[in-house]
């Protein structure tokens, strides 16, 4: 995925910087995956990985439990993912998945963030075929790991890419694949940092520095939002 890749690495470690805005949207995961299988991170595969993916950006224990406590509490917000299709500054393609429980205040924010940064929302469903959702895997880069044989044992279970990272290994596959991958994992033993599903660009394009600089504007204004989950472009 060579220059693709190194952006989507680079605009990761930008938005996992700002702990501040990372717990609110950590939680919201914790809490919907505690909500739709119970809070018992032991029976609760998804819950497992979204706890494990918290713990990798340091969120404090203390927090992950009360997410977990909020979401089996008579009062729960009912939490739905929501993508948002839309065409930024200086023709860079966008999709914004957000989580909210409240869909009228999130798209009207989400709008109001692409008008004032040169870009505008696209009808839904205009802009999913330049993407193409994919269940991304990160684990850590252990001395003794085989990545060969680890890649050998993930292909039956739907393994599409391997990508070595200096401290990290990225794993690539279908987005339905994501549940066969994580049980692969766990027959293996092998725990990861991080696991969710992904807008992959199926045909990134270059832009200029100059460019970069106005779309990555209109990327930090939508990641301030509580409700914005990620933010995913066809930048190569």
């Amino acid at each position: 995925m060579g220059r693709a890749f190194e952006y989507r690495r680079a605009a990761k470690e930008k938005r996992w910087a700002n702990m501040s805005r990372v717990f609110p949207k950590l939680a919201k995961i914790i809490a919907m995956a505690a909500k739709e299988g119970g809070g018992d991170p032991a029976l609760n595969p998804k819950l497992r990985t979204a706890i494990l993916t918290a713990k990798a950006q340091n969120m404090p224990k203390d927090n992950i439990e009360a997410a977990i406590k909020r979401a089996s509490g008579k009062d729960a917000a009912n939490i739905e993912i929501i993508a948002y299709e839309g065409k930024g500054p200086c023709g860079v393609m966008m999709i914004v998945e957000c989580a909210t429980d409240n869909p009228a205040r999130t798209v009207a924010n989400v709008k109001i963030a692409f008008a004032k940064n040169g870009g505008q929302l696209a009808p839904p469903g205009s802009l999913l075929f330049l993407f193409s959702r994919k269940a991304v895997f990160e684990i850590e880069r252990k001395e003794g790991l085989d990545t060969d044989a680890l890649e050998l044992a993930l292909i039956d279970a739907g393994l599409e890419e391997l990508e070595i990272d200096d401290d990290a290994i990225y794993l690539y596959a279908p987005y339905a694949e994501f549940g066969s991958i994580a049980k692969a994992l766990e027959k293996l033993n092998v725990e990861p940092r991080s696991a969710n599903l992904q807008y992959i660009p199926n045909s990134p394009q270059q832009f200029s520095d100059d460019a970069i600089v106005e779309i990555e504007k209109l990327i930090d204004r939508l990641e301030e939002d509580d409700d914005v989950q990620a933010v995913y472009s066809n930048i190569a």
